[in-house]
């Protein structure tokens, strides 16, 4: 395969941006994308070179693989679509709006032997990838992830658009299954939870403490991860990473060595994309795979149903 053939389907805030990928890459020829909003396509496919098509069934036999950028509630059907008629998909997050439907995604990836990625784009950070290194015996983590108001992603709460992109990271670091999940969460803006906290407790023992807020007045993106003898402080935001070591001894004149270094920010969406088309080209793993979106978003589903429980508690 020389160029793989795709298409993007959603060309609204984050699709835009996945197309403007695919026609910088030497790997990928962009045949055209999708979307029901003739000038939002329109608009983008010009703005790329491609073809605009307003309905997505056209691009079958034209494409290898497609990137899902529509809203949450249509990932499931559009991806279904193109997995049964055996084109790789790379899809958002949240993957679907539930683990039931993504679990049907991941089965018929499989089946039909064709990839299925997740747009868990924080994986492929600068500053996660060099701090990573190390972080093999986890005991705690606590993760902060805070924005301001967009109605762009208020079609589903604050744990399915902002801290699920944490509970991702945190189940690529930590190699246990959650046990235990206790969570508390409120609406500010709308009718759903718009800020969120939720204590999370491994089988191997490790605990997360995880905040994610959409109203916040500033943005935040830090993660903190502690283990034996050391901890590790990323700031996926300014691209920073902070590691502090103890020294030999508690009574050493200074106990802890501390080091910090930055990174360019780089282009996680660019390497995200990258890595998509790698694992067609050569048939490997993909790094962010059907079944990790569907762990995160499982995990998500346990927190939502711990922040319910407690409001109907509250009610009685």
């Amino acid at each position: 395969m020389s160029k793989v053939r795709v298409a993007v389907v959603g060309t609204g805030y984050l699709g835009r941006f996945h197309a403007q990928k695919y026609a910088a890459l030497p790997q990928a020829e962009l045949v055209g994308v999708a979307d029901i909003d003739e000038q939002a396509g329109r608009t983008v496919a010009d703005a790329v070179g491609a073809e605009y098509v307003a309905d997505h069934r056209q691009l079958i036999g034209r494409v290898d693989a497609v990137t899902i950028a529509a809203t949450t509630s249509a990932h499931f059907e559009l991806a279904r679509f193109f997995l049964e008629r055996g084109v790789h998909v790379l899809v958002e997050k949240p993957m679907t709006r539930t683990s039931e439907e993504a679990r049907v995604l991941t089965e018929l990836a499989e089946s039909n032997g064709v990839k299925l990625q997740v747009g868990h784009v924080e994986r492929f950070n600068p500053a996660f990838l060099s701090a990573r290194e190390g972080l093999t015996e986890i005991d705690f983590i606590e993760c902060h992830r805070l924005a301001p108001f967009k109605p762009r992603g208020a079609d589903v709460d604050v744990v399915l658009d902002l801290m699920i992109h944490d509970l991702d990271v945190m189940l690529s670091l930590v190699d246990s299954k959650p046990a235990s999940v206790s969570a508390v969460g409120t609406g500010v803006l709308t009718n759903t939870v718009d800020i969120a906290n939720a204590r999370i407790e491994f089988e191997s023992g490790a605990i997360a403490n995880v905040t994610a807020s959409r109203v916040s007045t500033s943005a935040q993106r830090r993660f903190r991860v502690f283990q034996q003898s050391q901890y590790v402080s990323i700031d996926f935001g300014e691209g920073e990473v902070r590691r502090v070591i103890a020294a030999s001894g508690w009574n050493d004149a200074e106990p802890l060595k501390a080091e910090r270094w930055s990174l360019d920010k780089g282009d996680a969406l660019l390497a995200e994309t990258e890595s998509f088309l790698d694992a067609i080209v050569h048939d490997r793993p993909c790094v962010v795979s059907g079944r990790d979106g569907l762990a995160a978003l499982e995990l998500a589903e346990a927190i939502i149903d711990d922040i319910t429980r407690r409001a109907a508690r509250r009610k009685r």
